[in-house]
């Protein structure tokens, strides 16, 4: 009955449960008692009628402390296939729900975990999957149900969440297509009321229809309690008139009834069983389900295999609001009896019966945190942390349990969370202030912060160094030196980082050491860092997080070679951790690097793959600096019009806040696509921005590293003056860095042409630079043409053409045919690149298919499920014109050859 007049929304349900959709679900969101549970019964009834298996979770408010409870409660009914995961797969999930202990899951894995089994349950026969009150559920499992949403569009599952307004879950951001649920009309709100109390007298039903205004529930509820005029206030909201409506029902009831719907209500779960247990325990006397038949009478729960279910939300709510604070603590320490074998559980019940501080509760409340971080249960593990910290009764334990629920909101990416336990923390000593100071500089690498604030950060290193906690002074300093990438602090701010850094008692090749030496001193000490760089490159694959610290020293010394090895040696380590939080800062340095050395094959993927694990993780300024690099992927292949939109939404992600490696980066891609399209000035201009302090595109390591782009600008915009004062600075600054050295090598050799120092451009180590020699080589084409030395022109335009056709890097090689052509050599177009068919994505998985892998192992690399590998497979494959994976291996291997 409470259906009536959602026949839209119904048409709209069941479309999607009936077959084929272009989208993965919805998201019902509305407020309290607006039909939201009723449409899912009816659509879960209707899915399973078209064949499909559904499977539920109900969020519950005493729940949200309990690490992946919810996830717990959808995959129990197919748990048994749990066992055949893949082994981290599995390892992760059955330590995630408690079934076995071992190490601390990633959230990313669990959500892998969970998808994958999904998909093996789903091709079985297909699923729909129920997550009501969502803004109830644990957030471990809110966020891996929204991990599982983007990623099962071509999987048979559906899921269907609820909302309540003024409410937020990773759910609502997770591609679900929305579904807002509002008030009745007038006349359709008649009719369900009709429905319900058909017999009422018209001066009442007017009230009724005015009082309820369109609320489903309320005119479902209101009928029974027109007796009792306190409920029909008008004062009080519409929410606490329902209440007063179940409280009145409540009221009516036998005593031992309202005993147990206590305990029911103040009870994590749906177990029958344990509310009989600790009502018996409250009573003295055994308690079994007829002492809650009054209340399925006064339709207020529902019992049923074992569960005692509340009718509505605002049911459970009501009943402990109305009972006093001892019948309160006296059903908690009665659920805390009954629950002798679930530690945690228990430990919450405790603390909701503590009248006070009290450190044997607390400590146990640290115990429970520490066993839901270990299941990667972060937001509980704060959540039991700083209900511990409420009851210490000292101020020492209570400061450093609140410092520590900060450290596990940092970790999770919690900023707001973090900020707000620190300042509750407020520290007095020395020791917690520098513990403090640090977790507050943690987040987006300090791009909003004041660029003073790396100064602060060298003397907090400094003070936690002299107090022996080396560990945590490498830390401080490893944040304020990617405050020195993001953002420009001065020189003074670097001088003061090296020093601390110089007076710690670790070696010179720490990695640690390594990647702050380079981020505050890339050309100052680079000769240094190259050197440990190249002794370090041997060791790469033994600790993903040392080499993406060492692929991040060598982007910012320009051996960008080096720096392509070490972050694709990172990148495998760190997915198969699932920390997917560091992994699109190693693919963004992956792609950056490969870009600059014209491997576009290989930065296209790993650029759109930083990209979306960016955004997906809440790193909204490596979103904007991987987008950045895919506008420059795309003027590099002569594409401007999307190197433009790139751009331009790159520079939206990164100018509020000037991250300047963003905004670096959106310059270089405007210079390119002016470049080719012959706007030299324009070009200029744009590149010239990098080498101005005072520009916020200013980055001090990247500004040198686009010299050969500065160069062409220049000499064909007439610069050439202003061109030898930008090689005279930079030349200042020394030549350790290779991308530096090559740069000015080729502006020297275009700025004064001739043949020596071409050919010393030319005899210079460019072992994988591919671009910088096809760069050389057109140079020196073009020169030799213009001395009218056409026959040997023609060789090194030829070899020019040829190296960027090979990259992919269209605009380059258009401008070799064209000399060519000028020399008198026909060149006919290059023919579109097989690969420049694919998306990024499907490249990424042709490329890994291509290496041998399973779509098991693709998927469990890339994070999808193996049947979604399977369907772009089905895409790829006739796009290139093969039909096996030995083809595609040996297609692929052509274009690279």
């Amino acid at each position: 009955m409470a259906l009536i007049g959602r026949d839209t929304e119904l048409k709209e349900l069941g479309e999607l449960v009936d077959g084929p959709a272009d989208r993965s679900g919805v998201v019902i969101r509305g407020e309290a008692g607006i039909g939201k549970s009723a449409l899912v019964a009816a659509t879960a009834a209707a899915a399973s009628v078209a064949g499909l298996r559904v499977l539920r979770t109900t969020g519950a408010e005493a729940e949200r402390n309990l690490a992946y409870a919810g996830l717990h409660q959808l995959l129990y009914p197919v748990r048994a296939g749990v066992t055949e995961l893949p082994e981290p797969q599995r390892d992760a999930l059955r330590t995630a729900l408690g079934l076995a202990s071992g190490a601390e899951p990633s959230a990313y894995l669990v959500g892998l975990a969970a998808l994958t089994l999904l998909a093996d349950e789903a091709a079985a026969k297909p699923l729909l999957l129920v997550a009501e009150d969502a803004h109830w559920l644990d957030r471990a499992s809110a966020d891996v149900l929204a991990f599982v949403a983007r990623r099962i569009e071509a999987e048979p599952i559906v899921l269907v969440a609820t909302l309540r307004d003024g409410f937020e879950s990773p759910l609502a951001d997770a591609g679900l297509a929305p579904m807002v649920l509002d008030r009745l009309p007038a006349d359709t709100a008649a009719a369900l009321l009709d429905s319900v109390a058909p017999r009422l007298a018209p001066a009442v039903r007017t009230r009724l229809l005015a009082e309820a205004a369109g609320l489903p529930l309320a005119l479902t509820e209101l009928p029974s309690a027109v007796a009792e005029p306190a409920v029909l206030d008008p004062v009080l909201p519409l929410t606490e008139r329902l209440e007063r409506t179940f409280t009145a029902r409540v009221a009516a009831l036998p005593e031992v009834t309202r005993t147990a719907l206590l305990v029911a209500a103040l009870n994590e779960t749906t177990s029958l069983t344990e509310t009989l247990v600790a009502t018996s325990a409250l009573l003295g006397v055994d308690a079994d389900p007829a002492i809650l038949a009054p209340a399925v009478e006064a339709r207020l729960i529902e019992l049923s295999a074992g569960t005692v279910t509340f009718r509505h939300p605002l049911m459970r709510s009501a009943i402990p609001a109305s009972a006093t604070p001892l019948d309160r603590r006296n059903a908690h320490l009665a659920l805390v009896e009954a629950l002798r074998d679930q530690p945690d559980r228990r430990a919450w019940h405790q603390a909701a019966a503590s009248a006070g501080p009290d450190e044997t509760v607390a400590a146990e409340l640290e115990r429970t945190a520490e066993r839901a971080r270990f299941r990667g249960g972060a937001a509980a593990a704060i959540a039991a942390l700083e209900q511990a910290a409420r009851l210490s009764p000292g101020a020492d334990r209570r400061t450093d349990r609140l410092l520590l629920a900060a450290e596990l909101a940092v970790e999770s990416g919690r900023r707001e969370t973090a900020e707000r336990l620190v300042h509750a923390a407020n520290p007095a000593d020395p020791r917690r202030r520098a513990t403090a100071g640090r977790l507050l500089s943690e987040f987006e690498d300090g791009v909003r912060e004041d660029p003073a604030r790396v100064a602060a950060l060298a003397r907090t290193a400094a003070d936690v160094a002299a107090d022996g906690q080396h560990d945590a002074a490498m830390r401080i300093l490893w944040s304020a030196a990617m405050r020195c990438f993001w953002t420009e602090p001065g020189p003074e701010a670097r001088k003061d980082l090296l020093d601390v850094a110089d007076r710690l008692p670790v070696p010179g090749s720490d990695p640690r050491i390594v990647a702050v030496t380079a981020y505050v001193a890339p050309f100052e000490r680079g000769e240094a860092v190259l050197g440990h760089l190249r002794e370090l490159v041997s060791r790469t694959g033994a600790d993903p997080e040392v080499d993406r610290y060492l692929g991040s020293a060598a982007l910012q010394v320009g051996a960008f070679d080096l720096a392509a090895r070490f972050s694709a040696a990172a990148a495998p380590g760190l997915r198969a951790q699932g920390r997917l939080g560091l992994l699109p800062r190693a693919l963004a340095v992956q792609a950056w690097s490969r870009v600059r050395l014209g491997d576009l094959a290989g930065a296209v993927p790993a650029a759109a793959e930083a990209a979306r694990f960016a955004r997906e993780t809440g790193q909204p300024f490596m979103a904007g600096f991987a987008t950045a690099v895919q506008a420059e992927i795309a003027a590099l292949r002569g594409d401007h019009k999307q190197a433009k939109t790139l751009a331009d939404e790159a520079e939206r992600a990164g100018l509020a806040a000037g991250a300047r490696p963003v905004l670096a980066t959106v310059q270089l891609t405007r210079g390119l696509t002016n470049l080719s399209e012959g706007r030299f000035e324009d070009a200029f201009a744009d590149l010239r921005r990098l080498l101005d302090p005072a520009d916020p595109a200013y980055q001090l390591a990247l500004r040198a590293y686009c010299v050969p782009e500065l160069t062409e600008a220049a000499v064909r915009a007439g610069q050439t003056d202003a061109l030898r004062d930008v090689v005279a600075e930079l030349e200042a600054l020394g030549t350790s860095a290779p991308a530096l050295r090559i740069g000015l090598r080729y502006a020297r050799a275009v700025l004064d042409p001739g043949d020596e120092l071409f050919a010393a451009a030319l005899d210079a180590d460019l072992t994988g630079w591919p671009a910088e020699r096809g760069r050389v080589h057109l140079a020196f084409g073009e020169w030799l043409r213009r001395q009218r030395r056409v026959v040997e022109s023609r060789t090194h335009l030829r070899t020019a053409r040829k190296t960027f056709d090979a990259l992919g890097m269209a605009a380059w090689a258009d401008r070799a045919r064209r000399e060519l052509r000028s020399a008198g050599e026909s060149s006919p177009n290059r023919g579109p690149d097989a690969r420049d068919k694919l998306t990024p994505h499907e490249l990424s998985i042709a490329q890994l298919a291509a290496e041998g892998l399973t779509n098991r192992e693709i998927g469990q690399r890339l994070y999808l499920s193996h049947r979604t590998v399977g369907t772009h497979l089905h895409r790829i494959f006739p796009k290139l014109g093969v039909s096996s994976r030995a083809d595609l291996a040996g297609m692929l291997k052509t274009l690279e050859g």
